[in-house]
């Protein structure tokens, strides 16, 4: 079941963009398609949201959006870099307007990098603009941390 806060956020964010007349896709790695899961359990959603890509291993955000693996092995796949590169992967692979990306650490381990659980990379690319990433850190659980990066990712949707 989708959280209420979540059911809500998504709502809002479909409304926005209808009225844009707006497709969007995800592309999600530690939320596991939590954003989408939250956008397409809102009626008539399929009037916004065209696909979701869940590229949670560093392979499938290579083979499905196209983010170079030199880039995740400099960067690390946590990084503003590799969130920018999904969401410009999944705008190259969907006939969308805009598309959302995220990758962090959701615990309750970290990855064995230096990077702490709860931080989590954003970015919204959009065709008519440019891709803007953001980065945060969560405090809380696995459950807790996913779902305000989901909050989170829908914030940049609707903005």
């Amino acid at each position: 079941m989708i959280d209420p806060a979540l059911r809500v956020a998504a709502a809002r964010v479909l409304a926005l963009l209808a009225a844009r007349g707006e497709m969007v896709a995800t592309a999600e790695s530690c939320t596991g398609g939590l954003v989408a899961a939250a956008l397409t359990a809102v009626p008539g959603s399929s009037a916004v949201v065209e696909r979701g890509f869940v590229t949670y291993s560093n392979a499938a955000k290579s083979e499905m959006l196209g983010v170079p693996p030199a880039l995740i092995a400099a960067h690390g796949a946590v990084s503003a870099e590799v969130a920018r590169a999904m969401a410009e992967g999944a705008l190259r692979h969907a006939p969308v307007d805009r598309a959302v990306a995220i990758t962090g650490i959701a615990g309750p381990t970290a990855d064995g990098s230096a990077k702490p659980v709860g931080l989590v990379h954003f970015a919204l690319a959009r065709r008519d603009g440019a891709t803007r990433d953001h980065v945060a850190r969560f405090d809380g659980d696995r459950d807790a941390v996913r779902l305000q990066a989901a909050l989170t990712a829908l914030d940049l949707l609707a903005g």
